[in-house]
Formats: C-alpha cells, sequence, structure tokens
C-alpha cells in the first residue's frame, strides 16, 4: 500500500494531479468564467455532507473535490462563430476529483475558439479522504485493480469504480438538458457530443453505450478505459492514449476493437509517448496534437468547418 501511494504521488490517479496544499491554496466557492447551470433543483441529489473543495496546484490546474451539486459550465463562442456543435467536456478525477481545469475550462474553451458551444460537467464524485492526499480507502483498492490490470492484462476491463454509477446519471441528465435548451443557446440537438477525459473518458463511454436516449451523437475517448458490450449504433468515437500509460496502456486498442467489431464507426490514436495525462500543454511528443487530431475528426463527420493553422 505505500508503494502504491507513493506512485500515485509521483504520477497521477486516473486523472488527479496530486501534490501538498497549503491552507492558502484551497477555496470554497467556485471561480470559474462561464455560465453556471445546475443539473437539479437544490436538493435533488444526495449530498454527500461535507463542503466542495477547490485545490489550486501549483501547475495551475484546480482540483475540485466532494462534489454534491453538479453543474455545466457553458463556454460560446464568439458572435456569428458557432456552428451548431456542441461537446460536453467531462474531467479526469477517479471519481474521486475532478481536474478542472486542464481536463475542462482549458479544452471547452479552445473547442468555443474552433466554433463550438462548449460545456464542462462538473459530476458528482464520492468522498475524499482525510489528508494531503485525499484518498478515501475504496479508492485506494480500486488503484490498486489498476495497476495490477496494467501489469497482468487481467481483467480485460475495470470494474466499475464506486462513483462510477452517479457520474453516470448526471452524464445523462446533461445530455438531456444541452438537448431541450438546444435551440437557446443555438445548438443542433442531433450534433451533441461528449469528450471524456480518463474517467471521463469511461463517463462518455458509459453514455455512448447505455441507453439510447442519452447517448451522445459522438463521443472523444481520451486516456480512458474498456466499457462493453458496444452497440452496432453506438456513436462514432475519437480515441486517444499514450503507449506509455502507465495505468491504461492497452485500452486505447480495446476500445477501438469493441467498437470495429460491433460495426461502430470509430478512430484510433495512439502515441508513443504522453503518459497518462496529456493535455492542451505542449509535452515534446506526438500527443500534443491530439486536440488537432479531434478537430480534423470533427470536420471529417461534418460537425466544424474550420481546422487548426
Amino acid at each position: 500500500m505505500a508503494k502504491l501511494a507513493r506512485r500515485w504521488i509521483a504520477l497521477a490517479s486516473i486523472g488527479v494531479a496530486v501534490a501538498p496544499l497549503s491552507p492558502a491554496a484551497s477555496a470554497r466557492a467556485p471561480a470559474t468564467g462561464g455560465k453556471i447551470i445546475p443539473l437539479y433543483a437544490k436538493g435533488g441529489v444526495p449530498s454527500l455532507g461535507v463542503p466542495e473543495v477547490r485545490d489550486r496546484m501549483k501547475t495551475g490546474e484546480t482540483m475540485i473535490y466532494d462534489v454534491s451539486e453538479p453543474t455545466l459550465e457553458l463556454y460560446r463562442p464568439a458572435p456569428g462563430r458557432a456552428n451548431g456543435t456542441a461537446v460536453i467536456v467531462a474531467p479526469g478525477g477517479g471519481f474521486v476529483a475532478l481536474g478542472y481545469t486542464f481536463g475542462g475550462t482549458d479544452v471547452a474553451q479552445a473547442l468555443a475558439g474552433r466554433g463550438v458551444t462548449a460545456f464542462v460537467l462538473k459530476y458528482r464524485t464520492i468522498r475524499s479522504g482525510d489528508g494531503p492526499m485525499r484518498m478515501p480507502d475504496v479508492h485506494m483498492k480500486e488503484m490498486g485493480i489498476v495497476m495490477s490490470r496494467a501489469e497482468t492484462g487481467r481483467p480485460m476491463e475495470m470494474p466499475r469504480f464506486a462513483g462510477e454509477p452517479h457520474a453516470i446519471e448526471d452524464g445523462a441528465r446533461a445530455m438531456a438538458i444541452v438537448r431541450e435548451r438546444a435551440r437557446e443557446w443555438g445548438i443542433d440537438p442531433h450534433k451533441v457530443g461528449m469528450i471524456g477525459f480518463s474517467a471521463g473518458a469511461y463517463l462518455a463511454a458509459d453514455l455512448a453505450i447505455g441507453a439510447k436516449a442519452s447517448r451522445p451523437d459522438f463521443v472523444g475517448l481520451i486516456y480512458g478505459g474498456l466499457r462493453t458490450p458496444v452497440p452496432e449504433d453506438a456513436p462514432p468515437a475519437f480515441i486517444a492514449g499514450a503507449a506509455d500509460d502507465e495505468y491504461q496502456r492497452n485500452d486505447p486498442v480495446l476500445l477501438y476493437t469493441a467498437w470495429r467489431q460491433a460495426g461502430a464507426s470509430a478512430e484510433l490514436h495512439l502515441y508513443e509517448r504522453g503518459s497518462h495525462g496529456f493535455d492542451l500543454h505542449a509535452k515534446g511528443t506526438t500527443s500534443d496534437h491530439w486536440f488537432n487530431e479531434f478537430v480534423w475528426w470533427l470536420q471529417f463527420h461534418g460537425l466544424v468547418k474550420t481546422t487548426a493553422n
């Protein structure tokens, strides 16, 4: 267990960057720039019984813990730039926390710059643990399975995480809200997709293979994990990961294979380097180009009109 904890600190727990923080680096109130849309009425879902906490990391990342009140944060394109496509961005964090900036608002703003109406999904998490690492016992056990699976290849599919069911509920609710209010936001209700990072990619995959009413019209699965069974009418999937991902190096291929064996459309980008958690910050590897490739894929599917310069 101590070895696992050290590896957690050195790397990231399915999208959670961990570092000790001073009390001054924590905040109880939101500090975001987009319009906030609650997913439910006040008290509509059970509370964790503790305040939501935001930790500002030295890297510039914002980690959000103990989420009981899920929301969407809206980022709209500049006037006259909207193309009718919408993307819900689901950050990673092991369903314990949300890496809200690097896998959330940064991506939403980049999408809005391409004419896409973007929403960052702040979905519910499980209650965090005590201490500077904030790891509850249940997630330590989950990470033990993650690391064993990475080394042995077993089980082929990661068991569902403790926080996954509530996240799926929130994702389905977010899809419904965006489609219901599509006209208000200038969105085509048949062009509403989701891009997820790490745990957020599990969520996006869950929705993509789940009930038809809440399926995204397309998905981006970025360093996520396998979820099955994939139906033949699953939405098109853009799948990206790195061969040196310590946690899920095989899952991009597994996801792609599952999609293609079902007869569904999928595109795979498996980068030689990038590890777990590449985002919009350059790392000097080919994974730096994933966003441009995602935009080109959107263009191929008729979802955006412009590409990167």
